[in-house]
């Protein structure tokens, strides 16, 4: 087949586009072949040609609309889910495309509700750093203190497998809503480690020895700390027992922060006071250890007695 340099196509009078024919002879009959595709082309040298020269026009099938993602060609397939997780469905989907191995050009990209679950991890990693940093630094400028923000902030590793524990015990998978659930842990965790941590200091301050003011602090604060705690699982529990449309969704988020709240309730009350122990403990031998360094030997600068001549 000859190519030309141009691709324009310029019509002249009378051209029967559909095997019929402007210029005597009804549709379909008189001329037939010889009434065929009368397009003209620039061809070489400038000098028109007939399409039906160089090519041959026929009816085929073809889409309706062609759709595009990332300026390519796509083919979109839709499905529900019978019951089953949305990454168990991604991750056999997966198996079969691997399976297909499709040819250079040809590749399968998740979309639409398949493409959260990856987008959802990246963002929670990254919204954890995130909230560690800034849950330092105010925690930090209340305290006045670079050692008891980390104190406090011992109760956040804790909440992270008692969050996880929990949606194991209830049979629920970890989505975007028990993310959720993890992040707002970590916050209402830790309100229990600063009522103890904050109670203690103030003991300190007052001049109560340090064991003594932790086992006082843990006494009087107790009560708050499990006032707090029973109004959040009381106004979490309408969520978790929830019917209705998207309450499967929401009862992983309830059911994270329930869970979460409880098993750290009882561990915050034992593993707070030690670590604020260990701490103290480390910075008094810090304070030890530089003070003793920084000391230098004086020795008195006298000259010898002189000798006594005779």
């Amino acid at each position: 087949m000859r190519r030309f340099p141009d691709a324009r196509i310029s019509v002249t009078g009378g051209t029967d586009i559909a095997g019929g024919s402007t210029a005597g002879g009804g549709r379909g009959g008189g001329g037939g072949g010889a009434n065929r595709v009368q397009l003209l082309v620039p061809g070489a040298g400038g000098r028109p040609a007939k399409v039906s020269d160089i090519a041959s026009l026929s009816l085929e099938p073809g889409p309706a609309n062609i759709d595009r993602y990332n300026r390519q060609r796509q083919v979109s397939l839709m499905a529900g889910l019978d019951g089953i997780p949305l990454q168990t469905a991604i991750n056999e989907v997966q198996k079969k495309i691997d399976e297909m191995n499709f040819k250079p050009g040809y590749s399968a990209v998740f979309g639409f509700g398949a493409r959260i679950p990856s987008q959802a991890s990246s963002d929670f990693q990254m919204a954890i750093i995130l909230a560690i940093i800034f849950i330092y630094m105010v925690l930090a400028s209340q305290f006045n203190s670079l050692i008891h923000p980390l104190t406090i902030m011992t109760a956040i590793p804790l909440s992270l497998p008692c969050g996880l524990f929990a949606l194991m015990l209830f049979g629920m998978t970890l989505n975007v809503y028990s993310a959720i659930g993890l992040m707002m842990l970590f916050g209402i965790v830790k309100k229990n480690s600063i009522l103890q941590v904050d109670y203690t200091n103030t003991l300190i301050s007052q001049g109560v020895e340090r064991d003594e003011a932790i086992i006082a602090a843990n006494h009087v604060r107790l009560r708050p700390i499990l006032m707090t705690t029973i109004a959040i699982v009381a106004g979490m529990l309408p969520i978790a027992l929830g019917r209705g449309s998207g309450a499967g969704s929401r009862a992983s988020m309830a059911v994270t922060i329930i869970g979460g709240q409880l098993i750290c309730l009882l561990l915050t009350l034992l593993v707070t006071p030690v670590i604020y122990s260990l701490f103290d403990d480390a910075k008094l031998f810090l304070r030890r250890l530089v003070g003793s360094t920084g000391q230098k030997a004086v020795v008195p600068d006298t000259p010898p007695a002189e000798e006594s001549a005779g």
